[in-house]
């Protein structure tokens, strides 16, 4: 049957669309409420210092800076090792970009990591620190040319702590260490005592790895850098391996 056409002049029938609506708003609701959750949730770990420094040097100006080196020339000590150059200061998400450049790099126990550095962030130097040695890297402090070649560089305050990881540590000649005394950077109820905490930790990790303590008892004679003679650093055994005449 042929349904019955609308009169001439008569708009047709209008369905009702309030139900409709009524089900769009609501699912708009929900979607606001969701998004200003995460917002908030978002704004109110962003509102910590320490948060905020971690998401801006993990995302938008990382302080590190991270080049592979396909065969690392270390005057014949390190031939035909790959690299991994770390370079600029450590900062608050280094350790995390540092490991996912590891990996990406697919550096096996032996490869080197090259540092050049002024320092940084303590605690993340000592994850960076315990990563090379988790993996059995060797460290030297250097630069890298074009052919791979490593040139002297300088490597500082918790620069050292990242250095001290290596299963082997070369000393390249012309390169530096500098070490000075750590203290607290956040406001503490007793300075004091939390720089000692800070020297008991430094001595803790630097056993570990092997150093003589006698580098922390360097630390705390200044808060200024001191750049270790490469017998100093050689009898601290800080370097294990050196390429050149200490």
């Amino acid at each position: 049957m042929t349904p019955p056409r609308p009169l001439a002049g008569r708009p047709p029938p209008q369905r009702n669309e309030a139900p409709r609506r009524r089900r769009d708003f609501g699912s708009l609701a929900i979607f606001l409420l969701l998004v200003s959750g995460v917002v908030i949730s978002a704004y109110q770990d962003l509102s910590r210092p320490e948060a905020w420094d971690y998401w801006k040097d993990q995302y938008i100006s990382p302080s590190t800076t991270f080049t592979v080196i396909a065969r690392a020339d270390l005057d014949g000590a390190a031939a035909g090792r790959r690299a991994l150059s770390v370079s600029g200061k450590i900062g608050a998400a280094s350790a995390t970009l540092f490991r996912e450049r590891l990996d990406e790099a697919g550096l096996a126990a032996g490869d080197m990591i090259l540092l050049s550095s002024p320092g940084g962030n303590l605690n993340q130097a000592v994850i960076m620190g315990e990563i090379i040695r988790a993996r059995g890297l060797v460290t030297a402090v250097g630069s890298a040319d074009a052919s791979g070649r490593i040139k002297p560089a300088y490597c500082a305050s918790a620069c050292v702590l990242v250095f001290a990881g290596g299963k082997t540590r070369f000393g390249v000649p012309g390169s530096a260490l500098g070490v000075h005394r750590f203290v607290a950077t956040a406001s503490v109820s007793d300075p004091v005592a939390e720089t000692q905490r800070i020297a008991g930790a430094l001595l803790g990790y630097m056993t570990k790895m092997g150093v003589s303590s006698a580098i922390v008892e360097s630390m705390s004679e200044t808060r200024d850098i001191r750049w270790l003679t490469p017998q100093q650093a050689l009898t601290m055994n800080l370097i294990t391996d050196p390429l050149g005449k200490p």
